[in-house]
């Protein structure tokens, strides 16, 4: 094997040459069969037989942005998982909640990761909240051929803006559409299959200027209402102790809620719920 053909010190020539700060392209050049985007796609539609991940709400409070999901995953009629997460940490400033097939979605999400932390690498800095959000764009894009096939993954992402002038809000939400189209949300969002519901409950209680307690409760409870209304969203099961993952970002960076918490604020709006119910 010589230098040519192998590169420095025995390692291929794209592995040493600095092409820039994206992982994404980089894989495309070295192993572009490991990027979703770029396998196979089925020539018939696999919407029924790929588990699928539901409903992900997400609301801004003073200070930063709140995201939280469900966790059921359906495959068709049945229920293929009742304890997947959904959201998960991009970075130490933005977070990512899956809705869609939710093998692709996963797999999309590890590959996000490791795209922010090399560009961090790369460029010696965290990249700017925009760039974060059209960086998620191209990925999407890139699995359109078997989102076509009914393998969509449509995330929502949410950060604290670490550039957002004095006076301006620094959380932020983004919403996308399988093209990968990249539209910025005001307040509050919701994506899945109970997002009509979800997006109803947070037009109701979300207001400008809600601390982070009371954003959580929000939260927690526009997936309440999902779960009320939609068979794919599953709502808080007091018996296997499952309740939604939610995830606070502010200046102290991107940090999951301990479930205890959750729990608590889950099992509250059970109970005013059930007295709510009685009285009627």
């Amino acid at each position: 094997m010589t230098e040519t053909s192998a590169g420095r010190s025995g390692f291929p020539p794209a592995y040493l040459d600095r092409v820039g700060s994206s992982f994404t392209d980089f894989l495309g050049t070295t192993a572009p069969d490991l990027l979703p985007g770029r396998r196979t796609v089925p020539t018939m539609s696999m919407a029924d037989l790929a588990p699928h991940a539901t409903t992900i709400v997400a609301a801004t409070f003073d200070g930063g942005v709140l995201m939280g999901g469900d966790r059921r995953a359906t495959m068709g009629n049945l229920i293929s998982s009742r304890d997947i997460e959904k959201v998960y940490a991009a970075d130490s400033w933005s977070v990512i909640g899956i809705a869609g097939a939710a093998g692709i979605a996963i797999e999309m999400v590890r590959l996000y990761q490791v795209e922010l932390e090399h560009y961090e690498k790369i460029e010696g800095m965290t990249m700017s909240l925009d760039g974060k959000a059209n960086r998620l764009a191209a990925m999407i894009r890139g699995n359109l051929g078997a989102a076509m096939q009914g393998l969509a993954v449509v995330p929502l992402f949410a950060g604290y803006d670490l550039d957002a002038a004095e006076g301006v809000s620094p959380g932020r939400i983004f919403s996308y559409d399988v093209t990968g189209g990249n539209y910025e949300e005001r307040g509050y969002a919701s994506v899945g299959s109970g997002s009509l519901f979800a997006r109803n409950s947070l037009k109701k209680t979300w207001r400008p200027g809600l601390s982070a307690d009371a954003a959580t409760r929000t939260l927690v409870e526009a997936l309440y209402d999902a779960a009320d209304d939609d068979s794919a969203t599953g709502g808080p099961d007091t018996v296997r102790r499952l309740y939604p993952i939610v995830y606070r970002v502010d200046a102290e960076g991107a940090v999951r809620l301990p479930d205890d918490e959750v729990a608590a604020i889950a099992t509250t709006i059970v109970a005013e719920r059930s007295a709510a119910d009685g009285q009627g």
